[in-house]
């Protein structure tokens, strides 16, 4: 798995951003566009209607222009309030759009990374990537595209109107803001580095929490409530330092903003008062002045806090796009084939791997078998001795680091991984449950399962019984993890999920260690049907589950020391023999 920062520049980030996943609503955002235009062309016909409204109406005695000028102010603002609300409308439907759209590809995303990814990045840190973090982006985004829309057309009509009024003034007053876009620039970019740490700190306290509550079991158990409290007490509390570093920052330009625009306002009033009362300037001229530049101070404030938004929108881009940039291991060859075979024989030929490309330890070290198609292959050792990991590398979760892994004598790398996984059914001593129902969670072995096929996997797998005996059975939600099911329910409703499968290659881990006699007893009964016809591979640390295996490999320390079948194992005095007495100790 690698990963590539992406370019962090501005301009990159707005391109990448706005390029490519506003680029299915451009007609709606050109529409969004045009009526952006007409408001701002109301604001600024607004500020022009004050000259004849003083000039001719009010001091020049027009009494014939009352009724039209009256009309001209109805029609400025109806047209403006009909304009801002479908410009509001249309930009909040694109940017919830986009929001979407980018959640969707950076899940469907992290679906072709492999589990190195996963192990390296907590599952609360990656929720905040896709909830919080592109909601940030969604709002930079939106206000962007409105701000550069609507209020930039905004000013430039009113400066327009400025200048056409006095071009003189308009120069003098505008002189000073150039100063004012350098603080802004600076400011912004120390506002995009705080963002960062809010984004960083938000992932950190959504990974906590998430910590906490899948661990509440043991929490409670141990009495730790207290010790959580603090520790999530003091994530918490650095988020709201950071969040009231970014308030105080952004908020800088405030009083910026308001000591030029006194200083341009007095400069307008006694140069504009002169010039009105030595006659040059109408006062009509100088009150639609004095109206533009009022008007034009708000859309020049909403740049300004346009470019805070803006950072912190970049900030968490730049957190969105470094995972969207990661490349994973999960991938097919070029021109991977689609595997089909019916009688899988399953080899291991020279294979070596280690978790941990730093790490000089191995976790499988030359290791060869071959699991008979149709047969029984069982995997014992001590924990740690790679009987997990060999179970893995088969659907490919991670590929070897050398040697090959072959299924009727085709290397597993050069079949597509959908396929290669459609020819397989696993069974983990680490079950997993969703927060579901019964039904549907037997149901994920198969898509497009039928009801009869789930019902005839839950009663191959003994679990019918008790399923019945819930409250709504097959409609009874289990709770996250299955909190409602005991270690063995959990554990046969996973039987059978891979019952429904229906699958060639049966990959068992520890299928039955979570249960009692009476259940393992069923369990091994549908195990000993199931298992007909199919290449099975079975890890299990009570042996005398796998004592009727065709083969039995004995691992340490990721090498095969034994293999053979249980009565000559049993008989040959090596780690078999004593792992098989501690069991019949126990």
């Amino acid at each position: 798995m690698t990963h590539s920062r992406p370019a962090s520049g501005t301009l990159f980030l707005l391109r990448r951003t706005i390029g490519v996943h506003l680029r299915p609503y451009f007609r709606q955002l050109g529409l969004a566009m045009g009526l952006m235009g007409v408001a701002a062309a109301m604001t600024a016909a607004l500020a022009k209607l004050i000259q004849p409204t003083l000039d001719d109406v009010l001091f020049g005695g027009r009494e014939d222009l009352v009724v039209p000028v009256a009309a001209s102010f109805f029609g400025v603002f109806f047209l403006r309030g009909i304009a801002t609300y479908g410009h509001t409308i249309l930009m909040h439907r694109i940017g919830q759009s986009v929001v979407a759209d980018i959640q969707k590809d950076l899940f469907e995303h992290f679906m072709t990374l492999d589990l190195r990814f996963f192990h390296a990045h907590p599952s609360g840190q990656l929720i905040s990537r896709i909830t919080n973090d592109v909601t940030v982006m969604r709002i930079a985004v939106s206000d962007a595209l409105t701000g550069i829309g609507k209020n930039l057309l905004t000013l430039v009509l009113l400066v327009a109107v400025m200048f056409f009024q006095d071009w003189r003034l308009s120069l003098a007053a505008f002189a000073i803001f150039p100063f004012a876009a350098v603080f802004v620039a600076r400011l912004g970019r120390r506002l995009r580095k705080v963002s960062r740490g809010i984004q960083d700190q938000t992932g950190n306290v959504s990974g906590l929490l998430s910590q906490v509550f899948q661990g509440m079991r043991l929490v409670k158990a141990y009495g730790m409530e207290p010790y959580e409290i603090r520790r999530v007490g003091a994530e918490i509390e650095n988020l709201r330092t950071l969040l009231f570093k970014s308030v105080r920052v952004s908020n800088l330009s405030t009083p910026v903003n308001e000591f030029l625009v006194g200083v341009v306002l007095c400069g307008i009033i006694l140069y504009g008062g002169h010039e009105a009362v030595a006659g040059r300037m109408t006062g009509g001229t100088l009150i639609s002045f004095l109206a533009a530049f009022t008007l034009a101070y708000e859309p020049m404030k909403k740049l300004a806090s346009l470019n805070n938004s803006l950072q912190t929108g970049l900030g968490a881009a730049e957190r969105v796009f470094a995972l969207l940039d990661t490349r994973g291991e999960e991938y097919d060859a070029p021109g991977a084939s689609v595997l089909s075979v019916h009688a899988p024989e399953v080899a291991f030929d020279g294979v070596f791997f280690q978790y941990e490309k730093e790490d000089a330890r191995q976790a499988l070290e030359n290791v060869s078998f071959m699991a008979p198609a149709g047969k029984v292959t069982a995997l014992v050792g001590p924990s740690g001795s790679g009987k997990t990991t060999i179970l893995n590398l088969i659907p490919r979760l991670y590929d070897a680091t050398e040697g090959l892994i072959l299924i009727n004598g085709i290397d597993i790398r050069s079949v597509t991984r959908a396929s290669l996984r459609s020819h397989i059914a696993l069974v983990s001593q680490d079950v997993t449950i969703f927060d579901d129902t019964v039904y549907e969670n037997i149901a994920y072995g198969k898509v497009g399962a039928s009801q009869d096929e789930v019902y005839a996997a839950a009663r191959a797998a003994a679990a019918e019984d008790f399923i019945l005996e819930m409250p709504k059975g097959y409609q009874t939600l289990v709770g996250e993890d299955g909190v409602k099911l005991s270690g063995g329910q959990k554990q046969r409703i996973a039987i059978a999920r891979a019952f429904l499968r229906d699958a060639p290659i049966l990959l068992l881990d520890e299928a039955t260690s979570a249960l009692d006699t009476e259940s393992e007893r069923a369990i091994q009964a549908s195990l000993a049907e199931i298992k007909k016809g199919r290449t099975t591979i079975v890890i299990a640390h009570r042996l005398s589950t796998v004592q009727d295996a065709d083969k039995i490999l004995v691992l340490d320390s990721g090498k095969i020391v034994e293999c053979g079948v249980h009565e000559t194992l049993a008989r040959a005095g090596g780690l078999y023999a004593r792992l098989y007495g501690e069991n019949l100790r126990a």
